[in-house]
């Protein structure tokens, strides 16, 4: 594998000679196996080259210790090669931090690393241990709400910090509320709520192990909202086929994003459920695909249309990477792995921002509300339109409505009075 990238004879056998040599071709090789540019082995590997032989010679003997050796290495490098400008310096550091924190991932599995590219610490870790398993085994809470509860859960931890409170037994409904309106200064109204469902949740598990004072978390209150106070974020179709038209369906990413944004607006489905989408779920044979494991516990069957289904044909022949792997749509950049429910949403933010449509909070969900939107005109029932967009409620589907403003606009203006 090394021969594919390095031509010199003398360069291959350094590599292969050196204490690292073993590993360092099994990451080339399992870089050029998920779609890295060849350049990442003409950068990298030089660099893992000189820090292992560097932690050789200050005494490492095993792989296992290699972490123990980085900062010094980086040290070294930056005050060896940095400029004396803080900013470049610490752009040289995490140059040189990237490729030995991802290759001792690759060879370590136990490695963390730190830096830009570490896991965010779990919060309450040593206080609470157990609570993430609670939500997941007695709660039954999927990954993304779980991981929603860890991001306001990191906002409180940091609270605390700041106050100098180290103890669940010394919260106060007091500090509660500082909290809150620290958090009100930062965060919309929607975003409040979750916050105030989720600390209440985890103060509700603190009591029940004794850990915190009983009915501590009625002390929390969230903010009220009304349902249909605000109006949906859904567009016209004008504006959705000018958002397609902008997708540049002659390269791979285009013919994935293409297919992508017409599931999302023809089907109303969650960024979620696109990304987990598989070969499998697409009943060639009998025209119709499938959705499981939707929010509401169930899945769907729809007919497929044969404009989204001639753009995922497009995709798999001309654009989806050679893989093993049963998803539909990948990464169009190394690591050839599958799209997550963000890229998805950012995906369809991009191309509504492109074509200049004007929307409150643009992405995925916008084309959900948008073919909701499309269903009520089309006068279905609210159950219809809840089974079809997989919620669990008619009364769900009711805030996907949208009255209309442009009518809305006119009898403000007193061109229609003779229907007040």
């Amino acid at each position: 594998m090394l021969e594919k990238f390095f031509l010199k004879p003398e360069t291959v056998d350094g590599i292969r000679g050196s204490w690292l040599g073993e590993p360092i071709e099994r990451y080339v090789e399992w870089l050029d196996q998920n779609g890295y540019a060849a350049r990442n082995m003409y950068r990298r590997v030089p660099v893992l080259r000189q820090f292992g032989e560097f932690a050789r010679s200050k005494g490492a003997k095993n792989w296992d210790e290699l972490p123990d050796f980085i900062d010094v290495f980086i040290n070294k490098r930056v005050y060896r090669f940095g400029s004396n400008t803080r900013k470049s310096s610490r752009r040289l550091a995490d140059e040189i931090r990237t490729p030995i924190n991802h290759f001792l991932r690759f060879t370590l599995p136990d490695f963390k690393g730190r830096g830009r590219y570490s896991k965010l610490k779990t919060p309450f870790l040593e206080q609470a241990p157990a609570f993430l398993d609670y939500l997941r085994e007695e709660k039954g809470l999927r990954g993304n709400t779980i991981n929603l509860y860890e991001h306001n859960l990191r906002r409180l931890e940091k609270y605390l910090k700041k106050i100098r409170l180290h103890r669940f037994s010394d919260i106060t409904p007091a500090i509660l509320s500082g909290f809150m309106i620290s958090s009100a200064q930062e965060l919309c109204k929607t975003s409040m709520k979750a916050l105030c469902s989720n600390i209440r949740c985890f103060l509700q598990y603190l009591e029940r192990e004794g850990k915190v004072k009983p009915n501590l978390s009625k002390a929390i209150e969230s903010p009220r909202t009304y349902r249909l106070s605000e109006i949906p974020r859904s567009i016209t179709w004008e504006n959705v086929k000018i958002m397609l038209e902008g997708v540049d369906r002659r390269t791979a990413l285009g013919k994935r994003d293409y297919a992508i944004l017409l599931l999302l607006v023809t089907y109303g489905l969650r960024s979620s459920e696109v990304a987990i989408l598989k070969l499998n779920h697409i009943e060639w044979e009998r025209k119709r695909i499938l959705i499981p494991e939707r929010k509401a516990g169930h899945r769907t069957a729809y007919p497929l249309s044969s404009v989204v289904g001639e753009a995922i044909i497009d995709y798999l022949k001309k654009g989806r990477p050679q893989t093993k792997d049963r998803h539909v749509f990948f990464r169009d950049k190394a690591p050839r792995t599958p799209i997550s429910y963000s890229i998805v949403s950012n995906r369809a933010r991009y191309y509504l921002r492109k074509a200049g449509v004007q929307v409150r909070k643009p992405g995925s969900h916008t084309l959900r509300y948008t073919c909701v939107q499309r269903l009520v005109d089309a006068e279905f029932s609210f159950k219809a339109i809840g089974d079809y967009v997989g919620h669990s409620s008619p009364s769900t589907t009711k805030n996907y409505s949208k009255i209309d403003v442009e009518r809305l606009r006119e009898i403000s203006l007193g061109q229609e009075e003779d229907l007040l």
